[in-house]
């Protein structure tokens, strides 16, 4: 039977496999999707296992492998060169894995309806899914961006490697006005550090986009609804990236329409 799986370290906390598996059932296809624990140290003999499997279809690559995986796997696209992580690797048939980034089409379909030309951004990280929302940022003409994050000389690299104009600042500056923040960091994930950012310097049409999902409530989200500011959670970015990513691992879209996403959006939130 075939399958895919989701790796990272930690794992436990990952929505992927109630995602796919929802998917499979609606679909009706012979397949399965699961979680694998994964730590730095053996990523290259897992990817190699793998490998050797023409069972296994591919893999969704979450922290903190989505760099470093690049350097285990062909790069037909020049992932590395644009937005600089991968988040799914695909056996193809002959053994060989190809890796590529669903993250960055995944963060934008949330927010395609707004016009964010000439728009001021803040992006909180500068790791694999900071490279991928810099990227769609990069690809929408926004405005400065702003990045904050712990080691300011790499969030100020990334900016310069994206062709993004703005400033990089340490992750207790003050926030400066912006019509999109985006936690790509995973700060406030449970487990983690909370993001604590005073939003008073947003203005009323701000939207605030966190993407961690575990819990889907963060206090960032928490904060940015208490202004009754629009806001965007963690499932929406992950559900749009793992729509992209089942295709390519099964070979066919994901059964969805309006009533199926809310049927997954409760299951998930259950």
């Amino acid at each position: 039977m075939m399958f895919a799986e989701v790796i990272g370290d930690p794992i436990a906390h990952s929505k992927s496999p109630a995602i796919h598996k929802f998917w499979i059932e609606a679909a009706g296809i012979d397949a399965d999707y699961a979680r694998h624990h994964v730590v730095a140290a053996d990523l290259a003999t897992y990817l190699a296992e793998a490998r050797a499997n023409p069972d296994w279809r591919g893999c969704n690559i979450t922290l903190p492998h989505k760099v470093a995986i690049m350097d285990l796997v062909d790069d037909p696209g020049d992932i590395r060169g644009t937005i600089g992580a991968m988040n799914t690797i695909l056996r193809q048939e002959d053994g060989s894995l190809i890796g590529t980034n669903t993250d960055a089409a995944g963060f934008y379909a949330p927010i395609a309806e707004h016009d964010l030309t000439g728009a001021p951004v803040v992006v909180v990280g500068a790791g694999g899914a900071a490279r991928a929302v810099l990227f769609a940022l990069s690809r929408l003409g926004v405005g400065p961006v702003t990045i904050l994050n712990r080691n300011v000389l790499k969030a100020a690299a990334l900016l310069s490697s994206f062709g993004l104009k703005g400033q990089a600042l340490a992750l207790d500056a003050k926030l400066p006005p912006a019509s999109l923040l985006v936690n790509a960091s995973s700060l406030g994930m449970a487990g983690q550090t909370p993001l604590g950012l005073d939003l008073a310097a947003l203005p009323d049409d701000a939207v605030v986009y966190d993407v961690v999902y575990a819990p889907l409530e963060t206090p960032l989200l928490a904060a940015a609804r208490a202004r009754d500011l629009e806001t965007v959670d963690g499932l929406d970015m992950l559900i749009g990236q793992a729509a992209l990513a089942f295709e390519l691992f099964f070979g066919m879209a994901p059964p969805r329409d309006e009533a199926s996403d809310t049927a997954l959006r409760a299951l998930l939130t259950a």
